[in-house]
């Protein structure tokens, strides 16, 4: 990755073939913000970048902030439909009254946390038995007065990596797949997506809900939307936020 590894198992998929998944946790007593809440998404981290012929990622910083901005308006197109009020950072620098240092701070922090939850609640085998229901991670006071300074009631984090195979890779694969039809089959890995979106409350500090999107393929040429593209951008959030869950306690009393 570059910056730093993504804690997830690679999920299950056809040797070749290809899949998409995504899997929701909420804390247990978690309702979907609706009604006149207020929201500040916050600026995606995203990185995009190449598979090179030895199956490493390059990152690639054009595509990269391609890909953010993209996002960012697909995140802010997607949350105007839901209704409340939305305020859209774009940069550290651009949420009034408040420092970049300490942005950048939260979504370090953010980043820790939510790394952390992806480990823990679905990687098999790393579960904690205090941490077994529902979903049970804070920022803290840094978010807390994130809220108290903006006035804003929730902050949506995303994280996003993709990457695309490159030219040599392409090639590589199509042997690889060539192989299985006399007896020898290798298939390579391409690209692939891995993302994930949490919401905050801000009056607690409060991660009360989390999403995980996980895309794989061995097919070359197999995409499942171009982060570096708008249409690509909004599917990727559409399949992390089209449908909030409620928590389970609130799931049973309905």
């Amino acid at each position: 990755m570059g910056r730093r590894r993504f804690l997830l198992i690679p999920a299950a998929s056809l040797a070749l073939g290809g899949c998409v998944s995504t899997r929701q946790v909420a804390d247990v007593q978690f309702e979907p913000p609706q009604g006149n809440y207020s929201l500040i998404v916050m600026r995606p981290d995203v990185q995009v970048g190449s598979v090179t012929t030895g199956g490493l990622v390059e990152p690639r910083a054009e595509w990269t902030e391609q890909a953010r901005a993209n996002l960012l308006r697909a995140l802010s197109q997607q949350q105007a439909g839901r209704g409340g009020r939305t305020m859209i950072a774009e940069t550290r620098g651009s949420v009034r009254g408040v420092d970049p240092e300490t942005i950048a701070d939260l979504e370090r922090l953010h980043n820790a946390v939510g790394n952390s939850i992806a480990l823990h609640k679905y990687y098999p085998g790393n579960e904690l038995p205090t941490k077994r229901r529902g979903i049970d991670w804070t920022l803290g006071e840094d978010a807390v007065k994130l809220g108290r300074t903006t006035g804003m009631d929730y902050a949506l984090f995303l994280y996003a990596q993709d990457s695309f195979a490159s030219t040599g890779r392409v090639a590589l694969q199509v042997l690889g797949i060539a192989g299985c039809f006399i007896g020898f089959c290798a298939p390579q890995g391409g690209g692939g997506q891995v993302a994930y979106a949490s919401l905050v409350d801000l009056r607690s500090g409060d991660v009360v809900w989390f999403n995980v999107l996980q895309t794989s393929s061995q097919l070359p040429g197999l995409r499942f939307g171009d982060i570096r593209t708008p249409e690509g951008s909004a599917q990727m959030v559409e399949r992390l936020l089209g449908r909030m869950k409620a928590g389970r306690d609130v799931r049973n009393r309905r």
